[in-house]
């Protein structure tokens, strides 16, 4: 690690701390040279995963997209942004645990109503017809009484 003040390349560890998620390390450092000290964070390098739509195009995965729509199924509901915001991390976690560099959104679009299922019937119904594109009254129905029968 170069100092960015003398830009010599020894430096020694002072303290190392990891971030509340988890996901970084931050540590502080001194310049053997120079002796000014300065911070560096260390972060696990993500691999960019692409998301395949319906139509066969692709796009970056983007975890808000997920989060709109779920806030969206779940607007006027009893529903906690915490939870919200678990559901999705939960689901990021599941799709980057997969070591997948390529997911289906129709994969997304099932983690999501698994997750909604738990949290709010409602919600859930909310999103499952907008993803599963429900063409007429006779299909909402289906989806509603396979609900009730789980319940």
């Amino acid at each position: 690690m170069r100092c960015p003040f003398c830009n010599h390349i020894e430096t020694k560890v002072l303290d190392s701390r990891h971030n509340e998620d988890h996901t970084s390390i931050r540590r502080r450092r001194e310049c053997l040279s120079c002796l000014k000290r300065f911070t560096t964070y260390e972060k696990i390098e993500d691999l960019p995963i692409y998301v395949i739509k319906r139509d066969g195009s692709r796009e970056p995965f983007d975890k808000r997209k997920i989060l709109n729509g779920i806030l969206k199924s779940c607007e006027k509901r009893p529903v906690s942004i915490s939870s919200i915001e678990s559901i999705v991390d939960d689901i990021e976690r599941v799709i980057f645990n997969s070591m997948e560099q390529e997911i289906n959104s129709s994969f997304i679009g099932e983690l999501v109503m698994e997750r909604l299922r738990n949290l709010d019937d409602v919600a859930y119904v909310r999103f499952a017809s907008v993803y599963r594109q429900f063409k007429d009254i006779n299909t909402f129905l289906e989806e509603l009484q396979k609900l009730l029968k789980e319940k």
